[in-house]
């Protein structure tokens, strides 16, 4: 029988650790989340009866890392085909089948939101249990051990990380420093790692800032997960460093740009409602591309690459959008 215990955080409901798996069941709402060696399972009612969905247990738990390190992020945060969480910043609807074509038309689909923090608490603790010792959901398949097997251990060191949010630029006074204690990664061996030099005209010293980004990227020791280098106003540069596949379908809830800056990422785009097919899109170092407000992205890159993400932050985006304000798409050919 579920309990709130007292080693999990309070108002979490959760099982006793499983005698077999030594993992805890969750539930949120009439959302069940259980795990074994090798699945997760995702159960909830409709009409009466029970469906579940079943998703490998390292997939999962990468999707999972990623919305909670975003914060729910713009939009629609898919794990895959069936499950996601969509961000009414304040509330988050959880959703089963909702954006699944056949799921609606087998009227088999579950939706249910929960204020912000009760959500999030919910999937830290879930994290909290589910990652064992010695696997990193951040890290690229290659760099991380794994997430398969009974309990063993945890790793909160790696789900405790945050996205960094610069308030102008990472290496200013009183802002994010520049991490020039991690090391290169070794897909980023060729990065030059000199920083740029700067000349300040007198009386405008302190007022002059820059740094090299590729060094910054370089040192990178997580993958998918954007971090914000520039703030003005309500523009904001998110760059990241990307190897192997997106954990996620991001659904745009607003236009996004997209500036390659190094090696090549192929993205399967697909229709934000229905996750059908829209486009394959092949970046390579130098492009832009904008990935517009009615779609989904997914990303795959064999090589360890470079991507800047701008994002407009501007707080009535979403409404506007929805609202058919605003094309899905910034330009009309």
């Amino acid at each position: 029988m579920s309990a709130v215990l007292s080693q999990v955080p309070q108002n979490i409901t959760a099982t006793e650790p499983d005698a077999l798996t030594g993992y805890r069941t969750f539930r949120l709402g009439a959302f069940e989340f259980r795990r074994d060696a090798y699945f997760a399972k995702v159960s909830w009612q409709v009409k009466g009866q029970s469906r579940s969905h079943e998703m490998p247990a390292d997939a999962f738990l990468r999707a999972m890392m990623r919305d909670v390190a975003w914060g729910f992020f713009y939009g629609w945060v898919n794990f895959d085909d069936v499950l996601g969480t969509r961000n009414h910043y304040g509330r988050v609807d959880l959703y089963a089948g909702s954006y699944n074509a056949e799921f609606k038309k087998a009227g088999v689909d579950h939706l249910e939101q929960f204020d912000t923090p009760v959500i999030m608490a919910t999937f830290k603790a879930i994290l909290a249990d589910w990652v064992n010792e010695g696997f990193d959901p951040f890290a690229a398949p290659a760099e991380t051990g794994s997430a398969f097997g009974f309990k063993q251990g945890e790793n909160m060191a790696a789900i405790e990380r945050f996205r960094v949010a610069t308030r102008r630029m990472p290496g200013l006074a009183s802002d994010s420093p520049l991490r020039d204690d991690l090391p290169v990664n070794r897909q980023f061996s060729d990065v030059p790692q000199d920083e740029p030099e700067i000349r300040a005209r007198p009386g405008f010293e302190g007022q002059l800032h820059a740094f090299n980004l590729f060094k910054y990227l370089s040192r990178s020791d997580v993958t998918w997960n954007p971090s914000v280098t520039s703030v003005c106003k309500n523009s904001l540069f998110c760059p990241t460093t990307e190897e192997y596949i997106l954990p996620i379908f991001h659904g745009n809830d607003r236009v996004e740009w997209f500036v390659q800056l190094s090696d090549e990422i192929t993205w399967e785009v697909g229709d934000k409602n229905t996750g059908a097919p829209r486009a394959r899109v092949t970046m390579k170092a130098g492009d832009v591309a904008a990935m517009p407000a009615d779609i989904r992205h997914k990303g795959y890159s064999t090589k360890r690459s470079m991507l800047l993400v701008w994002e407009n932050t501007t707080p009535d985006l979403p409404k506007r959008y929805e609202r058919g304000e605003l094309p899905p798409y910034p330009v009309t050919f």
